[in-house]
């Protein structure tokens, strides 16, 4: 069986990383714990004056599916029986797995992130099941699989590609060679993701040749406007936890993939920022917004200058790289891989 090529920690892939990276994953590790114990269920921090429109949100559960009915589905921890959690499944409800499907198609066993109707907390309004998503540059490319590299900080990735979503991929994918940038959605395997959906166009350059971007004069803004993706979790990444990575974290704080990986600045102009800083996240394609802490680097996001239409077009750069979690929250789908966005740096 092929093995992607790479370590799991940047300590074992960048000499000298150990020490750069403790605050970081200290930092992380903070924000996860309070995440998950202290804070309310609905949003993962206070919003304060710079987001009152946080109240109201859907809430983004994640778990197993350990049974579901035309009517009902149960979630939770197969060795975890307190954490079992009932969601009524009305007409409405949509699902994904691989594509759009009744929610009576998920099976026992299936890793799913369901979004709940933000007024019946007990509803269920739209479910992805096994959905997954590799996004950086392509290293290796064989017959029927690629291995791309997802940044320092975490493993190299396999992608496999069934014939029957090859064409589609490849419209907006043309160029699949060692050197050049991909992002796919697709089902989740335990060894490898089966790409299915392109979740942007591909860059006409490749990751080591980014175009230099637009001069402009003066301060960077307060409002910053671009599109705003999602990632699975890490390694140490707790399901379900809300926050944002950042495109320039502060080389200081130590993340490795600033000092050490080499990734130029990044194409959306941007202020450092430290881990846990706070961002006013806002969806510019229906409105609604909340603060959401820095919890890790997106380097790799920084290589990306695409644009996101999921309302209209965004302006070039990707500007946060969201938890499921709170991707889903803020209306987000999944599988259409991006939207709009402008973020505000918390004062």
């Amino acid at each position: 069986m092929l093995k992607a090529r790479g370590d799991s920690g940047c300590c074992d892939r960048c000499a000298g990383a150990t020490g750069m990276a403790d605050a970081a994953r200290v930092a992380r590790r903070r924000l996860f714990k309070d995440a998950v114990f202290g804070l309310t269920p609905d949003i993962a921090a206070d919003p304060g004056p710079l987001s009152r429109e946080a109240d109201g949100l859907p809430r983004a559960v994640t778990g197993t599916v350990l049974d579901v009915s035309p009517h009902v589905l149960v979630i939770g921890d197969p060795h975890g029986p307190g954490s079992v959690q009932r969601f009524t499944l009305t007409a409405e409800a949509t699902t994904w797995r691989g594509a759009a499907t009744e929610p009576t198609g998920l099976h026992q066993g299936d890793q799913v992130v369901v979004r709940l109707d933000p007024a019946q907390r007990d509803v269920a309004d739209r479910i992805w099941a096994n959905i997954g998503r590799v996004t950086g540059t392509i290293v290796e490319h064989g017959r029927d699989y690629m291995v791309v590299d997802e940044g320092a900080i975490r493993r190299r990735q396999i992608i496999r590609i069934p014939p029957q979503a090859a064409g589609r991929i490849q419209v907006r994918f043309p160029t699949l060679q060692p050197g050049y940038l991909i992002d796919v959605i697709g089902l989740r395997h335990e060894d490898h993701l089966e790409g299915l959906i392109p979740a942007t166009s591909q860059p006409a350059y490749p990751a080591d040749r980014l175009p230099e971007p637009p001069l402009i004069s003066g301060h960077v803004p307060d409002a910053i406007s671009g599109s705003a993706t999602w990632h699975e979790p890490a390694t140490g990444e707790p399901p379900g936890v809300l926050g944002a990575y950042y495109p320039a974290l502060d080389p200081e704080t130590g993340c490795v993939e600033d000092t050490i990986a080499g990734y130029p600045r990044g194409y959306a102009r941007m202020p450092y920022l430290a881990i846990g800083s706070a961002l006013l996240v806002r969806n510019d394609c229906n409105s609604a917004a909340c603060v959401l802490p820095v919890t890790g680097c997106a380097a790799v996001a920084r290589l990306f200058n695409d644009r996101c239409v999921t309302c209209g077009t965004s302006p070039r750069g990707r500007v946060a790289d969201l938890t499921q979690a709170s991707f889903v929250a803020l209306g987000g789908e999944l599988d259409k891989g991006c939207f709009n966005a402008t973020i505000s740096i918390g004062r």
